[in-house]
């Protein structure tokens, strides 16, 4: 199996749906706590409408809500892009404290190898795990698929 992540934000409809079916991916993993976004900018990553576009293109969809940030976690996020004055839309990294958190409160009880069989058992060989951010590393994905790397040395590619 090959891991990708990738985001939303600055992309449009068409090139978003352009990088998966580029590379080939065959499995799309939601990792979004809220699968919606505000604005008619990107309603095409919405629910729905995205599953629908996901499975006339022929990609398996999955919502791994366990692998989400919750709500109190995001809201550290929050607070340190405030303090920075930073848009969510524009992050470049995420704060420390959400990381800890994060890894504390998700990551570490997070069944990997089940994720993984269950990966394997849709026959799943391109997996892109999805969130909104543009930047992989002002996004939870990325510590998600630095465990990949580091405990199971699967390779990550960031589209």
């Amino acid at each position: 199996m090959e891991f990708y992540t990738i985001g939303v934000y600055n992309s449009t409809e068409k090139g978003f749906f352009e990088k998966l079916t580029k590379n080939n991916i065959d499995t799309f993993c939601d990792i979004r706590q809220r699968r919606g976004v505000r604005g008619a900018k990107y309603s095409f990553v919405n629910s729905n409408r995205l599953q629908q576009k996901l499975n006339d293109l022929e990609i398996k969809y999955g919502y791994i809500a366990e692998l989400a940030p919750t709500s109190e976690i995001r809201e550290l996020q929050k607070e340190i892009d405030l303090e920075k004055g930073e848009l969510k839309r524009e992050r470049h990294e995420l704060g420390k404290v959400f990381i800890i958190e994060y890894k504390n409160k998700i990551l570490n009880s997070f069944d990997f190898e089940n994720f993984l069989e269950q990966l394997e058992f849709v026959g799943a060989n391109r997996i892109a795990l999805f969130c909104v951010e543009e930047f992989p590393e002002a996004c939870h994905r990325s510590i998600v698929t630095d465990r990949l790397k580091e405990k199971y040395n699967y390779q990550v590619t960031h589209l």
